[in-house]
């Protein structure tokens, strides 16, 4: 599946560039491109430098949500709206009165216009997180010549994606930065060693995984250095992702106030909050993450578009305390060099 034991993690919304994903896959890492947020079109831009190097390289796609909201959870949504509005007032920014529609193109993240690119213009390799694509989607993109992957937290998970005929998963643990990958409730962050009642660790994770399919296993979260890297290999991964390694890099998009907080000792631990877009997601706690996470709904994306503006605008003020500073657990190791210096020193010890 993949000619190398180390993957660039994809990192929606700017982080994973095409420098990043070229400078990751020339070093010697597998490169995964974000889909994540794109319209087909830029998309197609996104991957194109990739495309041109002739090389191995995959594009990882969200699993849209397919039913609206709940009665609750809108009600839910509507209330935390009207709590976002005195955050909102400080930056000077304007809360939308609604999210978009469940059948607005945004909200189904140009699913149906990039499947169908990437099926007219095959690529090596589909990663899916949020969920599963359908089994007739991974069948055309087989019968394309695309390999595909599916993204997991739990055994049941993995169960359920091997069904839809993927060729490998991605298995990743809770101290993964950014978004988890849950879409079981079962399979969710907080999947628990059942028989102890503690956290799983990612070897721990990756055995149990290992233990229901036999497919190949990537593992993900938490691999901060060639240690935690070498334990996932010995657990059975046949490669390692890093993401949060590489939000530092001199090629990465992401801004630098998101740079500058990995690297401040004022931010001193990671929480999972749903507060900047409904779904769980590990970042540094910061000001926004204790004032709104007991009270955000579980509404992806529509809390995405909620807090967009007031994300812009913290931004724009150069005030890290109302952005999404997604970091993993061992976002202290990130280092500000250049990509393929974090890659070939995972590589060494490899």
């Amino acid at each position: 599946m993949f000619n190398t034991p180390l993957i660039a993690a994809p990192m929606a919304g700017g982080t994973t560039t095409a420098a990043l994903a070229l400078a990751a896959q020339g070093a010697g890492a597998f490169a995964f491109a974000a889909g994540g947020y794109k319209t087909a079109e830029q998309l197609a831009r996104h991957i194109a430098p990739l495309r041109a190097t002739g090389g191995n390289f995959g594009v990882n796609l969200f699993v849209p949500r397919t039913t609206p909201l709940g009665a609750d959870a809108a009600a839910r949504l509507a209330a935390y709206r009207v709590e976002l509005l005195a955050t909102a007032a400080r930056y000077g920014a304007e809360v939308p009165l609604a999210a978009p529609p469940q059948e607005d193109p945004r909200v189904q993240d140009y699913w149906d216009e990039k499947i169908a690119l990437l099926l007219a213009d095959p690529i090596p390799m589909v990663s899916f997180t949020f969920g599963l694509a359908p089994a007739e989607v991974v069948s055309r993109l087989h019968q394309a010549g695309t390999r595909v992957v599916a993204s997991v937290t739990s055994a049941a998970e993995a169960v359920a994606a091997v069904a839809t005929g993927v060729d490998a998963l991605v298995v990743q643990h809770t101290n993964a930065g950014g978004h988890t990958a849950a879409f079981l409730a079962a399979g969710g962050p907080s999947a628990e060693n059942t028989r102890t009642g503690t956290h799983l660790t990612l070897p721990q994770l990756l055995s149990e995984v290992r233990s229901a399919v036999s497919v190949p296993l990537v593992g993900a979260g938490g691999v901060s250095g060639p240690a935690e890297a070498k334990a996932a290999l010995a657990a059975g991964a046949t490669a390692v992702a890093i993401g949060t390694a590489l939000i530092r890099t001199e090629e990465s998009g992401a801004r630098p106030l998101h740079k500058d907080a990995l690297a401040d000792p004022g931010y001193t631990r990671t929480a999972m909050t749903r507060a900047f877009t409904g779904k769980p997601a590990r970042a540094l706690v910061n000001g926004f993450v204790r004032d709104h996470t007991a009270t955000a709904p579980e509404a992806y994306p529509e809390v995405h578009f909620l807090t967009a503006p007031l994300r812009a605008a913290a931004a724009a003020a150069q005030d890290p305390r109302a952005l999404n500073l997604w970091a993993g657990t061992g976002w202290k190791s990130a280092q500000a060099v250049p990509v393929a210096a974090v890659v070939k020193e995972f590589l060494r010890e490899l």
